[in-house]
């Protein structure tokens, strides 16, 4: 079972995308408080989340380019309803 995501045992969770987009505003605003701290550890951090930020905008990209194959060929995810594809 999931924690986060839609399945069958937690019809009212979440599509990957959407908790991808949360992650990376997060990051973003715990990074404009550190943005002016010129610091070595500050810096280095800051770069980290900047390289973050950049894999998780592919990672969203990909998991919309997934759902957009998935509602195209099998129709809109309803909650509840069954998988598009996969097993139960």
């Amino acid at each position: 079972m999931t924690h986060s995501l839609i399945t069958d045992d937690k019809p009212d969770g979440h599509k990957l995308e959407d908790i991808l987009n949360s992650l990376r505003g997060d990051i973003i605003k715990r990074a404009t408080k550190i943005v002016d701290d010129h610091r070595p550890e500050a810096e280095h951090v800051l770069k980290n989340n900047i390289r973050i930020l950049e894999l998780l905008t592919e990672a969203v990209s990909l998991a919309e380019d997934s759902s957009a194959v998935l509602t195209r060929a099998f129709g809109p995810n309803y909650k509840g309803g069954p998988p598009r594809i996969g097993k139960r």
